[in-house]
């Protein structure tokens, strides 16, 4: 028989605690650190208390961004629960050459973000595809400033999330579809149920677990959102730069030889506490409706 030792399990999980707690938590023990001093890329810094917290308050660009977030999280969280959902009924069914149309969906999930975004940059430029098909078309005279106005810029970066989103949501929905027992839709179907009966009353509830996954996924990372905004601004954030993220306000403060890396972990730190007000409340709704 074999002797097990105490210490065997810790040698097992030792590489893995050890990843986790110099490149996990480690970093985030000195974010905190960082966010009460005014450190530089350079230099250790000193202790400045709440200075960087007071800042937070006075920064005008900060609450452009955090408008922006919320704007984000308010459209794509509605578009990005429901619209998945029904595209994954629409493939679900069984139907010559269904496969094809999976994995055309599925297609912009793998493509990078950055490559996407630069596609879309491209036709959505003053002289791109979308203005020159509206121009022909006759809908408008002038070129429509997709990527100059503030407003329209946001708005195109939401489509183009919402667009690269929904083939990953659609093939969680779709393993979740699965498990929607089909005696559930054939007694209510021999009861008399619609189609929108059965959809409101059977497969709504079935994937209810699944929809809050999917919605704290999309809020975090709306919240999170950088690279659509980076590259349809080529990096200035928009006009003036009003159309940051936080994300990329945290890259601006602490990016060269003179960032602030105290402001920018402040700026760390409120992000992660507004990512996590979404996840509890979600999680605490399914939890009622329960």
């Amino acid at each position: 028989m074999t002797h097990r030792r105490w210490f065997t399990p810790w040698l097992l999980a030792g590489p893995a605690l050890l990843w986790l707690a110099v490149f996990n938590l480690w970093p985030a023990v000195n974010t905190v650190i960082l966010s009460f001093t005014n450190a530089k890329p350079l230099g250790g810094g000193q202790f400045t208390g709440l200075a960087n917290y007071r800042r937070i308050l006075d920064d005008e660009q900060l609450a452009d961004a955090l408008l922006n977030s919320v704007v984000y999280l308010l459209v794509c969280l509605p578009l990005l629960t429901f619209l998945p959902l029904l595209l994954a009924l629409l493939v679900q069914r069984r139907l010559p050459g269904i496969t094809f149309f999976r994995t055309a969906f599925y297609t912009p999930v793998v493509a990078s973000a950055v490559v996407v975004a630069l596609i879309w940059g491209w036709a959505l430029d003053d002289r791109g595809l979308v203005n020159g098909v509206l121009r022909q078309s006759g809908l408008t005279d002038s070129p429509v400033s997709f990527l100059t106005d503030r407003w329209l810029l946001l708005l195109s970066a939401i489509a183009l999330t919402t667009w690269k989103g929904l083939g990953y949501y659609m093939v969680i929905y779709l393993s979740a579809l699965a498990n929607v027992g089909r005696d559930l839709h054939e007694a209510a179907a021999v009861d008399g149920a619609s189609a929108v009966r059965r959809f409101w009353h059977v497969t709504l509830p079935g994937v209810r677990p699944t929809m809050v996954l999917v919605s704290v996924l999309i809020s975090v990372s709306s919240l999170r959102v950088f690279s659509e905004l980076y590259v349809l601004s080529n990096g200035t954030g928009g006009p003036g730069g009003r159309d940051m993220s936080v994300v990329m306000l945290i890259q601006m403060y602490s990016r060269g030889f003179t960032g602030h890396l105290g402001y920018a972990s402040a700026l760390s730190l409120l992000l992660f506490f507004l990512t996590l007000g979404p996840m509890l409340l979600l999680t605490r709704l399914n939890r009622k409706a329960a």
